[in-house]
């Protein structure tokens, strides 16, 4: 987050501490969405991601004044509550239960109602199905890989802030992100095959038509 960005949010703090309301809804409309998307990234459930998201903004409300900026940025305070709450639904769920895989014979089927009638037709289908291999791979990886992953790769965040939020050395944060990359690689190559044969017996379904 820049300077100015952290400056921002002090004054709105400061004002939400007056008990200002829209400096309360100005800061849920400025981190929602990444938050929203760091719960939806780790639990792989919207109702979850949205409680999570709601928990992080009352304990905003009721420890209002408890936020030290001396101690780090404001976002990484926000990524922080909602870290705990993650883990404590993912301690509660046990574990994900994710739905049945869809391999290539699934892809086409989706596909053959719709008639094929345009090549970008498969392009869109098969970037959909890529997208749900990479989610259920991601949600299958170990939560401290997951993490890093859904907050350095997906959110595109610094080492550093990952490691203000994991409360862990930056070093920690590239070891564990290293090997939840390869973990993901041998996860999803095997479905990379399955898309190169989803994709050719589609193409000689529009030959033959």
């Amino acid at each position: 987050m820049s300077d100015a960005a952290q400056a921002r949010d002090d004054l709105l703090l400061s004002r939400l501490a007056r008990g200002d309301q829209e400096a309360f809804l100005t800061l849920y409309r400025r981190h929602q969405r990444p938050l929203y998307r760091y719960a939806l990234h780790m639990t792989g459930r919207r109702e979850a991601a949205e409680e999570v998201v709601q928990e992080v903004f009352m304990v905003i409300i009721r420890e209002r004044g408890k936020f030290d900026p001396r101690r780090g940025e404001f976002a990484a305070y926000l990524f922080g509550i909602a870290r705990n709450h993650v883990h404590r639904l993912l301690e509660a769920e046990g574990r994900y239960q994710s739905l049945p895989d869809e391999g290539p014979d699934a892809l086409l089927a989706q596909a053959a109602p719709l008639g094929l009638a345009k090549p970008d037709l498969l392009d869109s289908l098969v970037r959909a199905q890529v997208a749900e291999q990479v989610r259920r791979a991601v949600l299958s990886l170990p939560v401290r890989y997951r993490e890093v992953v859904t907050l350095c790769d997906l959110e595109e965040m610094e080492y550093g802030q990952a490691a203000a939020i994991l409360d862990c050395p930056v070093g920690t944060v590239r070891s564990r992100l290293n090997r939840a990359r390869d973990m993901l690689a041998d996860k999803l190559r095997p479905s990379l095959a399955s898309r190169t044969v989803a994709r050719l017996s589609a193409e000689r379904a529009f030959d033959t038509g």
